[in-house]
């Protein structure tokens, strides 16, 4: 995230002290919980469970109850019984009336049935089925990277909303063997080289719950490393352990705040990919394919995956609070082109990291309402102009400016379409399946949405990083942002009564999760990156000839090209480096098993250092050290282009040969980091 401080239109100087506020009255905590429970039931649940706007996903298989003294037991009974941070939270929003009955936005509500099919085949890329018409050669390629389980959320799909058209005698859909008697679901490589699980009929185990989970098996876990593998897709896998008739080794065990267990990425030989290191163009495939993974997730799980339908809300009037994200990032970009996180949050973020990470209760402890209210016109009036003082803003007060801006958002910030699927992720037993689930609900997200979540659970973490100074833990950080984040503008989901207590904590563990696993949770997994490549192949090979013959004639002729470029024999012994500064031939590299990415950083790196020193190619690399000085080798950065990838920044720890057998046609080129 670009340095706040250093934004032309935002003056981020070192802020001074300003007096504390005037301390709130006391009032006692059962109180506060029961009469937030009661006015939460009676804003949210007058009209049952299923007319709500933000309900919780409904079972279409309900899982199996957790063991006793651990159903939402996983927090620890002190946990669970410190609700407080959440419960005064909503109180504040009510006294400032935001907690309101009417629709000041939209009316979210879930899409019936077909017609949320139909939404969802237009979210995964596969519109084209819809009609009856004949599959296109994007849809032909879409469907022929897919997995056994992926294969089945789609079929389930098409006949969903098959049965709904007959109902309404539309347009038939196309019939689910037409589509997919063509295609086998194949072994998806995954981008490390692993072949996908096997995945078995989910027609007779899809209707099959989990199994509970032995109690105690996670705290066993808690102090040593767990591995999280990316390298086959989660439906898989989950399938698999559903066919062994066992859960994970994440269990569904009680864990607390100082019990998480450490989940890592394993390194396979073409790395980890992160959230960035793709392409704008690869970036745009990943939320369909995600997405489809997503739906056959949740049916392995016996989960239904319904999406809400996004309300409509008025243009507001104001620049900053209550504006969209995109509409902030337009008027963003004439101030600071590259910025990807709204101004307004930086800046907020930045006041806060300079004056109140060491505030015993900061973002628990509340501000001024009337200078809150103050300072809020003042922003909208002075901010783009650059005139607006950050000196005159308490940290506490900047602590409610920054949730304001999240609940006033016009859609929240998880999107109106999918903050029920985030909703329901604590009803998952299985920890590393929550992890998964969560995962991909992150590359769902669009990225306006994304980055400004990232920038705000970076700075969450910071907070809980000086918790020794500001007292604020993991979940005491957590149960005061969940209303901010699950509450949209105020206004409480609409469940059944008596569940109140169940949706905060489960807002709570899912921001405790997110904030302590978004290293793991800001990364694409390996089997998408594969999908991804297996996408753009199929997508460059694509003949422009009208004949089926010749078609089917020319993909075994790239197969069988592409199989022999895998051979060792045709493997190069030395690999060329394109550089894009001026200097005169490519760097060569020795092509072996054992050479990493980091090494031909090492190499240029030093390489710069023996032209400075004037050798041979002195000329080229003085100029270049004359308009670049001199970079350490964590600002180079090394690409992959072209072949079945647009562009692709590689981990240091990547392996080249790997690498070239994965994209045969792709070519490495060096460049300085962006940042």
């Amino acid at each position: 995230m670009a340095e706040p401080g250093l934004l032309p239109a935002v003056q981020m100087e070192r802020l001074a002290p300003a007096p504390l506020a005037s301390p709130c009255p006391r009032i006692p905590r059962a109180r506060v919980a029961r009469r937030c429970a009661q006015r939460w039931a009676d804003l949210g649940c007058s009209s049952g469970p299923s007319s709500g706007g933000m309900n919780q996903l409904p079972q279409k298989n309900p899982l199996q109850p957790r063991p006793a003294g651990c159903s939402h037991s996983r927090l620890s009974s002190a946990e669970s019984s410190s609700m407080d941070g959440f419960w005064m939270e909503v109180e504040r929003i009510q006294q400032r009336d935001e907690l309101r009955e009417e629709d000041s936005g939209g009316n979210e509500g879930q899409l019936p049935e077909g017609e949320a099919e139909s939404q969802w085949l237009q979210d995964t890329g596969l519109s084209g089925l819809l009609g009856g018409l004949g599959l296109d050669s994007d849809h032909k390629e879409l469907l022929s990277t897919l997995t056994q389980t992926q294969v089945a959320a789609v079929c389930r799909r098409l006949d969903i909303y098959a049965r709904s058209v007959r109902r309404q005698h539309k347009t038939p859909a196309r019939d689910v063997r037409d589509v997919f008697g063509v295609f086998n679901s194949v072994k998806m490589s995954s981008e490390n080289g692993d072949s996908s699980m096997k995945g078995a009929q989910l027609s007779s185990r899809a209707s099959k719950s989990p199994p509970a989970a032995e109690p105690g098996g996670l705290q066993e876990q808690a102090g040593r490393e767990e591995a999280f593998n990316m390298d086959s897709a989660y439906s898989e896998q989950a399938a698999v352990l559903l066919q062994k008739s066992r859960p994970s080794q994440g269990g569904t065990s009680a864990w607390g705040k100082c019990s998480l267990p450490k989940f890592t990425i394993p390194k396979g030989r073409l790395g980890v990919t992160r959230i960035g290191d793709l392409s704008l163009q690869d970036m745009r495939k990943v939320p369909s394919l995600a997405l489809i993974e997503l739906t056959a997730l949740c049916d392995v799980l016996g989960l239904d995956l319904k999406r809400s339908k996004a309300g409509k809300w008025k243009a507001a009037e104001t620049r900053l609070f209550g504006v969209p994200l995109d509409s902030l990032l337009e008027a963003d970009h004439k101030v600071l082109p590259s910025t990807q996180v709204p101004l307004i949050l930086q800046a907020l973020l930045s006041c806060l990291e300079k004056r109140g990470l060491d505030t015993e209760g900061i973002l628990r402890v509340p501000g001024s309402q009337a200078r809150v209210k103050g300072l809020e016109q003042k922003l909208e009036r002075d901010f783009y102009a650059g005139l607006f003082s950050w000196d005159e803003v308490h940290h506490n007060d900047a602590s409610d400016l920054l949730k304001r801006f999240i609940r006033k958002l016009p859609t929240p910030l998880l999107t109106a379409e999918y903050l029920p699927a985030f909703a329901v992720v604590p009803n998952i037993p299985d920890l590393k399946q929550r992890l998964q689930v969560l995962h991909l609900l992150i590359l769902i997200l669009p990225e306006p949405n994304r980055n400004a979540l990232k920038a705000l659970l970076e700075f969450l973490r910071k907070v809980v990083a000086r918790e020794q100074h500001n007292k604020m833990t993991l979940w005491n950080v957590s149960t005061v942002m969940a209303p901010n984040l699950f509450l949209h503008q105020g206004r409480p989901p609409k469940l059944p009564k008596g569940k109140e207590k169940q949706l905060a904590e489960g807002a709570a563990e899912v921001v405790q999760i997110m904030v302590h696993y978004q290293d793991l949770l800001w990364t694409v997994a390996s089997f998408l990156v594969a999908q991804v490549r297996k996408l753009n192949d199929s997508s460059s090979r694509r003949p422009q000839l009208c004949d089926a013959g010749l078609k089917t004639w020319l993909r075994r002729m790239h197969a069988d090209r592409d199989k022999a470029g895998d051979s060792l024999e045709a493997t190069p012994k030395v690999a060329k480096i394109q550089v894009v500064w001026p200097t005169k031939d490519p760097l060569k590299v020795p092509l072996t098993p054992s050479t990493k990415v980091a090494h031909v950083l090492r190499q240029f790196t030093e390489h710069l250092s023996t032209g400075s020193k004037g050798q041979e190619g002195s000329e080229d690399m003085n100029s270049l050290l004359l308009h670049h000085r001199p970079m350490e080798s964590a600002n180079i950065l090394l690409y992959e282009v072209g072949g079945n990838i647009n562009e692709h920044r590689l981990d240091p720890d990547a392996y080249l040969l790997d690498l070239y057998r994965a994209n045969p046609h792709g070519e490495w080129v060096l460049k300085q980091s962006p940042t």
